[in-house]
């Protein structure tokens, strides 16, 4: 199966169970399959909250155990795997990873040891601090050009790359601006590691103008674009009509597999104040869910009732909170009730986040490339481990 067959394929298997996976769990006051899928729900129902969020990290098992409800998950799980990309030894010099946290390191080597050798001059694009750009000029011996926003990053990365003796140079610039295009070049290996949403689009769309030779990248944050809805870079995705909405496209980065314990405690206790607080304000107000921006730790250390006072005041709404303790308990319960939904919808994380790596290899395979899109590392170091690697032929 190509690249075109698989997303084809794929778009018609998204498109069919839409009912699934595309709408907003906390909206929901109760699961939207009750009556399509009464057997599943009850099976659902009879799970512990700890068992579900087990098995959203457990895939193998919880395909097996949806199965029988969903007959459509062996195909969605089969479409959304792909071959880990072949690795070479790389070398570099000791204690270059100085000051870089381990999972991040092992990240950037894996990274870089899957990209072909192309002997060509490398460009970073957001490259922070340019650990990666260190790694790809230490094992390569070819210049790196490393755009960064940030002055402070670009001077920290500057005295590592010196310090390291590393033919690296910094650029300070915004990468979705004509002065980052203008540092793509036909024979050079441009490169983004987790470069979010539209800048990783950016280089994609400025590389093929200027006909860059490879391009090596792996997405992240897709939900992070100008636009209200995403907007498909190929013509095959342009055709399918398949909307997505920012939403939607949060979904492929709500897996939790490196968070430790104390990360998810914090992610329930949250979840129960955002989901009490909505209670509340539809208990008062009437209407519909009411989004809240970010919450302060220091917020959720004070209390439910703290939070609530804060979120009227990020909403300008005038509540009655002398009650407000008796809404905690509701969200605990909706609390399971997400967890419930998210189990299903887990389902789709893998096969969406696909589905959109896949748009952008057609539209580079359209402008003339020979892509592959492989899986760089392992799920344990980092969920986002999609690698697209772009290669033009001089011929063309």
């Amino acid at each position: 199966m190509n690249h075109h067959q698989r997303f084809h394929r794929l778009t018609e298997l998204l498109q069919a169970t839409r009912h699934w996976w595309q709408f907003v769990p906390f909206e929901q006051l109760s699961l939207p399959w009750l009556e399509s899928a009464p057997d599943l729900c009850a099976w659902l129902d009879n799970q512990p909250d700890e068992t579900l969020v087990a098995l959203r990290q457990d895939a193998p098992t919880l395909q097996s155990l949806l199965s029988p409800y969903l007959p459509f998950v062996s195909e969605l799980s089969s479409l959304a795997s792909l071959a880990s990309s072949e690795g070479r030894e790389i070398c570099y010099p000791s204690r270059l990873d100085t000051g870089v946290p381990g999972r991040k390191w092992q990240q950037i080597t894996a990274f870089a040891s899957t990209l072909q050798a192309q002997d060509l001059p490398w460009l970073e694009w957001c490259a922070g601090k340019g650990h990666l750009g260190r790694v790809l000029a230490a094992s390569s011996g070819h210049e790196v050009i490393s755009l960064e926003w940030q002055q402070r990053l670009c001077d920290e990365g500057e005295a590592l790359a010196s310090r390291s003796g590393q033919p690296q140079r910094f650029v300070q610039g915004d990468a979705l601006t004509a002065e980052a295009a203008s540092l793509l070049s036909a024979d050079q290996h441009a490169v983004a590691l987790h470069a979010c949403g539209e800048l990783h689009l950016s280089l994609m769309r400025h590389g093929a103008e200027r006909r860059t030779r490879s391009i090596s990248l792996s997405p992240c944050c897709y939900h992070l674009i100008p636009q209200d809805s995403y907007q498909p870079q190929s013509r095959a995705a342009q055709a399918t009509g398949l909307s997505l909405s920012k939403m939607d496209l949060k979904l492929p980065l709500q897996e939790t597999v490196t968070a430790p314990p104390q990360v998810r405690r914090r992610r329930g206790l949250e979840l129960s104040y955002r989901l009490g607080f909505d209670s509340l304000q539809r208990n008062q107000r009437g209407g519909g869910y009411q989004p809240l921006p970010t919450v302060p730790k220091a917020v959720l250390d004070q209390g439910f009732e703290a939070f609530c006072h804060w979120a009227c005041e990020r909403k300008g709404l005038q509540l009655d909170l002398t009650q407000a303790g008796d809404f905690l308990a509701t969200g605990e319960d909706r609390v399971t009730l997400v967890e419930q939904m998210e189990t299903v919808r887990q389902l789709f994380r893998r096969p969406l986040e696909i589905w959109l790596a896949l748009d952008r290899v057609l539209f580079l395979e359209e402008q003339g490339y020979e892509v592959s899109l492989t899986e760089f590392c392992e799920r344990s170091a980092t969920p986002r481990n999609l690698l697209l690697q772009a290669t033009l032929d001089r011929a063309i």
